[in-house]
């Protein structure tokens, strides 16, 4: 994943374990009421429907390895997210209007993919 600036999902939590490594930049982790900040080569492990958030409060984008088990949840970061020309590709710009229009197709996108947002929590 490449975090931009400001990026990231509101609290939620799904079916499934989650695991977030940090690649590249830092990234703000909230789990279980505490939040830290991973830096490049630090992880944290997001068990089955623990609440959770994570944003990237810094500047620059994040790179990010997400690891989902089991397997799945791809298909949703793909319609909720933007694919990019390259792993190198900068994060495109997403004005205030495409980020309103995201935020309206999440409930039925988080239904299917067994993830409930939990929008009041933030």
């Amino acid at each position: 994943m490449l975090v931009s600036p400001g990026g990231g999902p509101p609290p939620h939590r799904h079916d499934f374990e989650e695991t977030f490594s940090v690649l590249d930049g830092e990234l703000e982790v909230t789990f279980r009421g505490e939040t830290r900040v991973l830096r490049a080569g630090e992880t944290a492990n997001i068990p089955a429907n623990a609440p959770h958030a994570f944003r990237n409060p810094t500047g620059s984008a994040v790179h990010l390895l997400c690891t989902c088990s089991p397997a799945g949840q791809e298909r949703f970061f793909a319609l909720a997210g933007d694919r990019l020309a390259s792993r190198d590709a900068p994060a495109p710009e997403v004005s205030a209007a495409e980020r309103a229009a995201r935020m309206a197709r999440m409930p039925a996108l988080s239904a299917e993919y067994r993830t409930e947002m939990l929008l009041g929590d933030r």
